[in-house]
């Protein structure tokens, strides 16, 4: 359930920066694929990961899990 509300809340904020998939992983520095997997909820980021996501969104790990 977690993985999937992580996946949506990343694509969300993802497009509202409009930016594509291949975009966001390039400037996250992550593989493009990896983000599809968390994106759908099929993959679990490293806080590593996240961190590196939710630096690229320029979202704190509050603002992020703040309503779910």
């Amino acid at each position: 359930m977690i993985l999937q509300q992580v996946g949506m809340r990343v694509r969300e904020l993802r497009k509202a920066k409009g930016l594509s998939q291949e975009k966001f992983a390039l400037q996250a520095n992550i593989d493009r694929t990896y983000l599809a997997g968390i994106e759908s909820g099929k993959r679990n980021p490293s806080l590593k990961n996240l961190e590196k996501i939710l630096n690229t969104l320029d979202v704190s790990f509050c603002e992020f899990f703040q309503d779910m």
